[in-house]
């Protein structure tokens, strides 16, 4: 593989919180990250929901080149990101049913994918040999911007060695893909924290493939009954082992893994039994507000990590993956995390912290 001198370029927050996408395209270093692009190179950049990996989606040698970088499972689908809804007519093959229309016209731009079936613009190599493809539409102007620019889709999961916590941060990308890529741009933290959610929306209904930033219960709320809900016939993630060719990153594969060993705390009663048990080694527990709050007591001699308050989920969901980064600085033996209730993004939350710990 190529060796590179990774450049490692800030941008501006105040032209991004501005919003204005014909300015950040005036910006050198965004017409230097197009053409790169354009010419079959990689380019990490900041989303809404974490730092993104990004090659040309139509060249079948520069997504290559993201497999490589990543260390990526060949099997794993890639995300094409696209700028504007005019996009969708050169990749889509068919129409898009009522239930898409209305989800991607509430949710787009924004943390929302969606699996359609593909027109052959679309290779091979971007959908790991699927008839289908997962397209986004980010929220993010500096990510928008970069695509206008480079004037294709952009294929672009998220920035990091395969397997391991997502980047939510430009030193997380340096940090795992230095001398693998020759730009990154920095465009500070990554506000949602978590990757979008992936539905498939080729039947009439619609089915999640992977918990996000948009919640089951927003999508129940726009849709309804057209809705595939957990215990239904093909629908669950948590059987995601047993997909031998996924539609959907994040479906297949143990993903967002600190190197230390984690171990779930799955309710107050596990809490009280492990404090009683007595935590041998250098350990951490990674708990809520509420939770060491309560415990404050019998916590005193243990090493806790705060991680939000649970009835704030959000902010948990934008610091997730810091924290589990954070764990491997700390030369732990093991930490245990607290389990949050699965509702609204608590169910995104949950799904990376279980692909994240350590099967006993």
């Amino acid at each position: 593989m190529k060796e590179y001198v990774t450049e490692i370029i800030r941008i501006d927050e105040s032209l991004i919180e501005e919003g204005n996408i014909d300015s950040l395209k005036e910006l050198p270093v965004l017409q230097q990250a197009a053409e790169l692009l354009r010419k079959g190179e990689l380019v990490a950049f900041p989303t809404e929901t974490v730092y993104g990996l990004g090659a040309d989606a139509t060249e079948p040698e520069a997504i290559k080149k993201i497999y490589r970088a990543k260390g990526r499972p060949q099997d794993n689908p890639l995300i094409v990101h696209i700028a504007g809804f005019h996009e969708l007519e050169g990749l889509v093959r068919g129409s898009l049913n009522p239930q898409a229309e209305r989800l991607i016209k509430t949710f787009w731009p924004g943390p929302l994918t969606i699996v359609v079936d593909k027109k052959e613009t679309i290779p091979a190599e971007t959908t790991a040999g699927l008839d289908s493809v997962a397209i986004r539409m980010p929220a993010h102007p500096l990510t928008r911007a970069i695509i206008e620019l480079a004037g294709v889709p952009i294929a672009a999961p998220s920035a990091n060695k395969s397997g391991a916590p997502s980047p939510t941060r430009a030193e997380h990308v340096y940090a795992d893909l230095k001398g693998r890529i020759p730009l990154i741009l920095d465009g500070g933290p990554a506000r949602v924290g978590l990757e979008s959610t992936v539905i498939d929306v080729r039947s009439e209904k619609v089915r999640i493939l992977r918990p996000g930033g948009v919640s089951r219960e927003e999508i129940r709320e726009l849709i309804g009954a057209y809705l595939h809900e957990p215990g239904d016939e093909g629908e669950g993630t948590e059987k995601s082992n047993m997909i031998e060719k996924p539609l959907s990153p994040g479906m297949k594969y143990r993903h967002y893994s600190p190197a230390t060993p984690l171990y779930i705390i799955e309710d107050e009663q596990a809490l009280e039994n492990l404090l009683q048990s007595g935590l041998e080694g250098d350990i951490a527990l990674i708990l809520s507000e509420e939770w060491a709050g309560k415990y404050e007591a019998s916590l005193r001699d243990s090493k806790v990590i705060k991680m939000g308050p649970r009835e704030r989920p959000e902010l948990i969901a934008a610091g997730i993956f810091q924290l589990l980064r954070h764990l491997d600085t700390l030369s732990l033996d093991r930490a245990y995390i607290e389990a949050i209730p699965e509702r609204g993004i608590g169910e995104a939350i949950m799904n990376r912290i279980r692909k994240a710990s350590s099967r006993k």
